[in-house]
């Protein structure tokens, strides 16, 4: 089984044989052998769980790095710590060099590769010494010469890295559990249906919703995907709709303004009705720059303040140029607000919809200085619990897929969550596409009743940037 296995395949039955022999497989019982990088490691601390029955290798130069990576609040310091635990029980008192069972037999074994240096081919002569991806490679090159009847591949995030294994002739592959398929199928929320029944549509701007046995009638295929959005165009007139979950129907929606906030497309409608659902625990917007992401959650969330104690902005802090926070200087606060600007700007965008005279204005004002409404990081959200809170998370196209679902379980009663970002826009090195959180949250929760998603598509922010995102 290659490296793009999903966690959630299982092994074939085994047979109950003696324990020795269910540690000491032969090679024809196990036909590969996976190299782990650390940045897999960094990404799932339980990947080594993921290859089934094939047998799983650590170089040593990976666990040093995790030492390195084990201090910290932020998840790639909490990975580092549960593989670390999670090697240490699985080893238990058995010596980590040689081969031992991950699951008593029904997966594969792992090891630790200890000897780093270039045996045959040597990485770190042909790319430079001191440099830890080499000391990999070589350890990769090395369990090559020792198991010549099996196929070793390197597993990585590392897109470089991959790059040099197979400038060495050496098979390296993405870690890929929990990737999609494909990004360009991905669920969009919403679609257009041309040629609509005028009387369906008449009789939905009469009474606000159509019951499903209504539209199956004259649409016998229709699609009742729950809370997915409609745009119905009839020969005479068009409007929007939803599937609703619970009532079962297909019911209307009305452009509204969310403190301030008017809808100026189809798109925005759709993400603010959602936003405002009662019944929705669960929000996805996804979309180019300028598309109103944030500024639509920002909303969204201060028209229903009162229904709940508080409202959190959060985004993942991504430093430049490989600066940490710490090295930022002030409080806490100094060093967040940077990161946190893009928040702040939507915000006051909203407050300037209003007069300094306005109550909106002021209530603003008072919810962030109450802490009403709190931008703060997301690094220190594991162990909450999160209750009569709306929760919004921009930028969500920069956390993994396992941290997306550190941030949902901490939802407590009466809990809303809004993720927004651009799944073509990523920051962080060891993320694309197909295995950021958001694209991950997408495709694995569309259909579910407590679930929303929308792609935003049209730009509203400017004329000049709808330019640069259409030509440059």
């Amino acid at each position: 089984m290659p490296a793009k296995a999903k966690a959630t395949t299982k092994a074939k039955p085994v047979k109950k044989t003696s324990s020795k022999s269910s540690t000491k497989r032969t090679a024809k019982s196990v036909s590969k052998v996976f190299v782990l990088d650390t940045s897999v490691i960094l990404y799932d601390h339980n990947s080594i769980m993921n290859f089934d029955e094939h047998d799983v290798a650590i170089p040593i130069t990976v666990l040093e790095e995790l030492d390195e990576f084990k201090k910290g609040s932020d998840t790639k310091n909490y990975e580092a710590r549960q593989f670390i635990r999670l090697i240490d029980r699985k080893a238990g008192e058995s010596n980590i060099n040689d081969w031992i069972s991950l699951n008593g037999g029904t997966k594969g074994r792992f090891k630790v590769i200890m000897d780093t240096r270039g045996v045959g081919e040597d990485a770190q002569r042909i790319f430079g010494a001191g440099k830890n991806d080499h000391k990999i490679l070589n350890a990769a090159l090395n369990l090559t010469e020792e198991e010549k009847d099996r196929k070793v591949i390197l597993v990585t995030k590392d897109i470089n890295l991959r790059l040099k294994a197979k400038a060495l002739n050496l098979t390296a592959e993405d870690y890929e559990t929990g990737k999609i398929k494909d990004v360009d199928s991905l669920y969009t929320g919403k679609t257009n249906l041309d040629d609509f029944d005028q009387d369906l549509i008449d009789t939905l701007y009469k009474k606000k919703t159509l019951p499903l046995d209504k539209v199956e009638k004259v649409y016998p295929s229709f699609s009742k995907l729950n809370n997915h959005f409609y745009i119905l165009k009839a020969s005479k007139s068009s409007t929007l709709s939803f599937y609703n979950a619970f009532s079962e129907s297909l019911d209307q929606i009305e452009k509204k303004s969310y403190y301030g906030i008017k809808p100026r497309n189809a798109e925005q409608a759709f993400a603010l009705h959602a936003i405002a659902n009662p019944d929705v625990k669960l929000v996805t917007l996804s979309g180019v720059a300028g598309t109103g992401k944030t500024l639509l959650a920002l909303a969204g969330a201060l028209e229903q303040r009162r229904d709940f104690k508080q409202i959190y902005l959060a985004r993942p802090i991504v430093p430049l140029s490989n600066k940490d926070i710490g090295y930022l200087p002030g409080d806490m606060k100094a060093k967040i607000n940077p990161y946190m600007q893009p928040l702040w700007d939507n915000l006051k965008f909203i407050k300037n919809q209003f007069n300094e005279q306005d109550k909106e204005y002021r209530q603003i004002d008072e919810m962030v200085t109450s802490e009403k409404l709190l931008v703060t990081p997301l690094a220190y959200i594991r162990g909450r619990s999160l209750s009569n809170v709306i929760f919004i998370v921009d930028e969500a196209q920069n956390l993994t897929p396992h941290e997306v679902k550190t941030i949902i379980t901490r939802a407590g009663e009466n809990a809303k969550f809004v993720f927004t970002g651009d799944v073509n826009q990523i920051d962080t090195p060891y993320l694309d596409e197909q295995s950021n959180g958001l694209s991950y949250l997408i495709d694995k929760i569309k259909g579910n009743k407590l679930f929303a998603h929308v792609l935003l598509e049209k730009g509203e922010r400017s004329e000049l940037a709808n330019l640069a995102n259409e030509l440059l």
